[in-house]
């Protein structure tokens, strides 16, 4: 039986009885891990009075090879981020980000600039930071970090003030009309490029944040295979 421990973000977290929880746990080197907490909500244990989602500490797991399910012994509480529950769109851009990291990333696949962009992404919605550009980061960085980089460069459309963006491909391609693209503006593509490169953002407008945000949304989308609850309370508006 391996012993780890490890900086974690919880995910998700169900009752499992009066006193107990199971855990979706996103850690940061060793991936994804998902556990029992035996005793989790006594007031009085190791535990920091139990799991809560978009919360951040320290936890201690035992991994035994027979089953998936880790038995988590110790949990230190660091860090509540608080916009989380008390703001509607941090809310919905929390919810969303950490669906994502769920249905992207496989258990015990470790993937720390994941972990790093997540906590850096909730950091900054929570210090009332506009949505928009953490969230296009962290996107970017997922898309990135699991093998999905977004294809920019196409040469075929050079020149062309309007694009499209094939999930299939996984990049830009001709405006065709093809059921497998959906068009996109050129400032669009720009913008991503220039998130690509590390170059500085601040002169973009937002509603082509916005723009960008979606357009990743909807590659993510077309991976995942299907519209999540999480992508319709963020992007439905």
């Amino acid at each position: 039986m391996a012993i780890l421990s490890d900086t974690a973000i919880c995910l998700r977290c169900w009752d499992f009885s009066e006193t107990s929880q199971t855990v979706s746990l996103l850690t940061r080197e060793h991936g994804i891990i998902r556990g029992l907490a035996k005793g989790s909500k006594r007031d009085k244990g190791s535990f920091s009075g139990g799991f809560d989602p978009a919360t951040r500490g320290n936890i201690v797991a035992r991994i035994k090879p027979t089953t998936d399910l880790a038995l988590l012994t110790e949990w230190r509480l660091e860090q509540v981020w608080w916009q989380v529950r008390n703001d509607l769109q941090v809310n919905k851009a929390a919810i969303y980000a950490i669906d994502l990291v769920g249905r992207l990333i496989t258990d015990h696949d470790p993937h720390e600039k994941v972990f790093d962009a997540l906590c850096v992404t909730l950091d900054r919605v929570d210090d009332g930071h506009d949505i928009d550009w953490p969230l296009l980061q962290f996107q970017w960085t997922l898309l990135v970090e699991t093998g999905y980089k977004p294809n920019l460069v196409n040469h075929d459309c050079d020149g062309d003030e309007i694009l499209a963006f094939s999930s299939i491909t996984g990049g830009v391609v001709p405006d065709t009309g093809e059921v497998d693209r959906v068009r996109v503006r050129r400032e669009t593509i720009d913008l991503l490029q220039m998130l690509s490169n590390n170059q500085n953002m601040q002169p973009v407008e937002p509603k082509a944040m916005e723009r960008a945000n979606r357009l990743l949304a909807h590659y993510l989308r077309d991976l995942i295979g299907k519209e999540t609850s999480a992508m319709r309370w963020m992007w439905n508006k």
